[in-house]
């Protein structure tokens, strides 16, 4: 099954109307801290398959790293375990909007 996917323009656009939206940074420790979204939960990639048990599958996840990759990796992971997932295509090198640190 094909995972969808978001630009980061959309994912910006989402967040301001959509309370169901969740997004995961999948990114290590390191690039966590030069910023990520705000509001964005961490969870690196290699953590994924311990964490999903703890996530409400009621939720739209949408999963982001520096480019696009890994996160497409996690999303793939997530979607076979029946969540509702989205990739921002581009990562964290195509976000435009804020970032906390």
């Amino acid at each position: 099954m094909e995972v969808n996917e978001i630009t980061p323009n959309q994912v910006e656009e989402q967040m301001e109307k959509d309370d169901n939206m969740v997004i995961i940074d999948v990114r290590e420790d390191e690039e966590v801290a030069q910023g990520m979204i705000e509001g964005a939960k961490h969870i690196a990639l290699q953590h994924i398959p311990y964490s999903i048990q703890d996530l409400d599958k009621d939720k739209h996840y949408v999963l982001v790293c520096r480019s696009g990759g890994r996160s497409s990796t996690a999303a793939e992971y997530m979607n076979e375990h029946g969540f509702k997932v989205s990739n921002m295509v581009g990562g964290m090198l195509e976000w435009e909007g804020e970032v906390v640190l």
